[in-house]
């Protein structure tokens, strides 16, 4: 088995798909999960050009870089839901380039009750209403992904409804779409835990979701919690990589929340964990 190593586009700066791709390409990576922010345009625009997608098209061409998924990420239970018709609506353009472009999978947010921030926890999220609103938006995503042949990614995230693996698999065993697939990262299941305890946490989540699990993530947490580049802090990426291979995981591994400058020493420290 061999994991496709692969880093977020918007790592690196500039509205040029094809100089992104460059240095994605140049930094070590052979796949990345594609931003439209790449192209200077919004992640989910209103509107996405024919020229857009050629350009895009010939960038992927041209650096050899594997385009292995799109962010689509809006708050999918946000309190207004104008704000939510609105991120679905985006979401058909996203759909309609990402297919265009061969792109197998649109990755999304589970969303929050914060207006503000779609990151950024809010108590009102373990109300029933936001479950429940979070299943209307996730059935009209999913016909629009299914229209197109599009996996849907979900990611368990602290900060989001869906803010464990466990809630993930209720998600996913709810709406039994084929459609439903996991973006894993690690250092989204626990913020300060002892590493016996990260590690259970992690294996839970690879046994509850290896079936769906088609898109591994790779960054890292501080001792006091906050978000650390891959290999600068607590997370056991031996335990991690090791689990991934326990499960058959062949996908995309692909890095985020580091700098440009990090970006070569990150795919150095993945790559001698790598089979």
């Amino acid at each position: 088995m061999t994991l496709r190593l692969g880093i977020f586009a918007k790592t690196f700066p500039g509205s040029d798909p094809a100089a992104v791709l460059a240095e994605v390409k140049a930094a070590g990576y052979a796949t990345c999960q594609f931003n439209m922010a790449c192209c200077g345009l919004p992640a989910l625009p209103d509107t996405i050009d024919q020229a857009t997608l050629a350009r895009i098209d010939a960038a992927r061409q041209q650096s050899g870089v594997e385009l292995c998924a799109m962010s689509g990420t809006f708050n999918m239970i946000h309190p207004d839901a104008a704000v939510r018709a609105d991120g679905l609506r985006r979401l058909q353009v996203l759909a309609d380039a990402t297919a265009a472009l061969r792109i197998p999978m649109i990755t999304l947010c589970t969303g929050t009750r914060d207006p503000d921030d779609q990151w950024r926890h809010h108590p009102a999220n373990t109300e029933p209403d936001a479950w429940q609103d979070l299943l209307a938006s996730m059935e009209q995503a999913i016909r629009i992904a299914e229209a197109h042949g599009l996996k849907l990614g979900i990611e368990p995230e602290l900060a989001n409804v869906v803010d464990s693996a466990r809630k993930a698999r209720r998600l996913i065993d709810e709406l039994r779409s084929p459609t439903l697939a996991v973006v894993l990262d690690p250092a989204n299941l626990f913020e300060i835990a002892p590493p016996d305890e990260q590690r259970r946490l992690v294996d839970e989540a690879l046994d509850l979701l290896a079936d769906r699990i088609e898109l591994a993530h790779a960054k890292d947490r501080h001792p006091d919690g906050s978000f650390a580049t891959a290999g600068k802090g607590v997370l056991d990426f031996d335990h991690y990589l090791a689990g991934l291979r326990r499960i058959g995981f062949a996908g995309p591994l692909v890095t985020h929340g580091l700098t440009p400058a990090e970006t070569p020493e990150v795919a150095a420290f993945l790559r001698a964990r790598l089979p």
